[in-house]
């Protein structure tokens, strides 16, 4: 090899050491940026991703729930399913951890679980506009129906003597809350199990005490909530924890802020809307029990609003204070549970259970009025919630917190089926057909509108009028 060649090999291996030089130097250089931005994610630079055009977004809110509310039967541990299957397995819009925390939220929050979760995935999706469209395609069918029912029960069935064919209704009814209960509680981890079993003694004991007031619970149930919270709170720091706690969610601010953006309502307008739900209710409560204004539409709205506005769990926790309130006022015992049974066999929230209430007492304004009363705390107040959600879900203590507030609210339906056993339970006819709805719907996985009807059927043939058994108290 001449020596021009071998200067010329010589060049080339020293720009080979040069260009390997320096990206070993961009290396440690770009890793040692990485780490600067891990310790201050505050300087972190968002990631911008192209997102899916608005009207396409909401075209896929209306296709997905319009049918949804038609087949939504089963009541809250169905629907959940439900949800779970359409929105994270088959649309993929949110991945597990999300759609879990959603539904936690809404156990913690006064209102209908379900129906919060419905809105909360739909606004996570498409904003608020599409967390109202869904809110109104979920409950639409269950709405109409249950008005029409209220308004012929009112006017073709006497209240004092009902017909035989609906006697087994409300047992078989209450067998489905029983199974609900039954569905939450079976996921329950230790400590989940302690703090359900003590919010259930305790709602039981303030419906059945001397000295205790039942109206009490509007405070104890969001004191026994937050007591749920800190005590997982404080359990999570133990070294043996009683609870089972995941790690905390990635959150949304780690690559991009697209879902913040599709939510679309900045914190200060969740504050807002806060106090939106609480001027509402102080000023009804105001009307109604210090300005003693009488107008029966009116007390309707603030009946409905101010249990909504206190209520935790879902629709079955509901039901015990529904009753209390508007039996005798409004209706007799016998219409209240025939229309209970009507709303377990709707698909949808069972707190479309109001608008038949209202629909008994004061026909469709009063459906309607019961209707917009019942749901409207719970609907304000997850549009006021989700913008801080999406800002705190990666944080490890909120979702500790959250595992807590949902444990203790499930310990609220059982309370509520205790309750309802004593009220719809009178003989031993009645226990046979709950008993037997009961199987059905739990055991053999029947769906709830025959699980009911069959119930109604059995309880028709033991009844008075046809074959007389099992009617002795029991």
């Amino acid at each position: 090899m001449s020596a021009s060649e071998e200067e010329k090999v010589q060049v080339e291996e020293n720009l080979v050491e040069e260009n390997v030089a320096e990206n070993v130097a961009e290396n440690v250089a770009l890793k040692d940026e990485e780490e600067a931005d891990d310790e201050n994610p505050s300087k972190k630079e968002t990631e911008f991703i192209e997102d899916t055009p608005w009207r396409t977004r909401m075209w896929e809110v209306f296709t997905t729930f319009s049918p949804l509310g038609f087949v939504a039967f089963g009541g809250p541990q169905a629907h959940v399913a439900i949800l779970r299957d359409h929105l994270v397995v088959q649309r993929n819009w949110m991945d597990e951890d999300a759609f879990t925390e959603l539904f936690a939220i809404g156990q913690g929050l006064p209102g209908p679980t379900s129906t919060q979760l419905v809105i909360s995935t739909a606004l996570a999706r498409a904003g608020p506009l599409g967390g109202l469209m869904a809110f109104f395609l979920w409950n639409l069918p269950g709405l109409v129906v249950l008005t029409l029912c209220g308004e012929l029960i009112k006017n073709f069935i006497d209240p004092n003597d009902p017909p035989f064919w609906l006697v087994g209704l409300p047992p078989a009814a209450i067998s489905l809350v029983f199974k609900a209960f039954y569905g939450f509680g079976a996921k329950l981890d230790s400590l989940g199990v302690i703090l359900a079993l003590v919010s259930a003694c305790v709602a039981i004991l303030i419906n059945g005490d001397e000295v205790i007031k039942p109206t009490s619970s509007q405070y104890v149930f969001p004191s026994m909530l937050a007591a749920g919270g800190l005590v997982a709170f404080l359990d999570s720091r133990r070294s043996n924890p009683l609870g089972t706690y995941k790690a905390p969610s990635k959150g949304w601010d780690a690559k991009s802020d697209i879902t913040i953006n599709r939510i679309g309502i900045p914190l200060w307008v969740g504050f807002a809307i806060f106090l939106v739900w609480l001027i509402v209710l102080g000023t009804t409560i105001i009307l109604v029990d210090v300005v003693e204004i009488e107008n029966d539409y009116l007390t309707i709205f603030e009946v409905m609003y101010r249990i909504g506005s206190i209520i935790f769990g879902g629709g079955q926790v509901v039901l015990p204070m529904l009753q209390s309130e508007v039996v005798p006022a409004w209706m007799s015992k016998d219409n209240f549970f025939q229309g209970l049974a009507l709303a377990q066999s709707m698909p949808g929230p069972l707190f479309n259970f109001s608008a038949y209430l209202g629909a008994v007492y004061k026909g469709i304004p009063g459906a309607l009025i019961a209707y917009l009363g019942l749901f409207g705390p719970g609907v304000i107040l997850i549009f006021a919630v989700v913008p801080f959600w999406a800002r705190l879900r990666h944080v490890f203590w909120f979702k500790v917190v959250l595992n807590g507030v949902n444990a203790t609210a499930i310990g609220l339906v059982g309370a509520a089926c205790v309750i309802l056993w004593e009220a719809a339970i009178s003989n031993s006819a009645d226990a046979i057909v709950f008993c037997f709805s009961g199987s059905l719907a739990t055991v053999f996985g029947i769906q709830a509108p025959i699980a009911i009807i069959a119930g109604g059927v059995l309880g028709a043939i033991l009844s008075n009028d046809v074959a007389n058994l099992g009617q002795l108290s029991f």
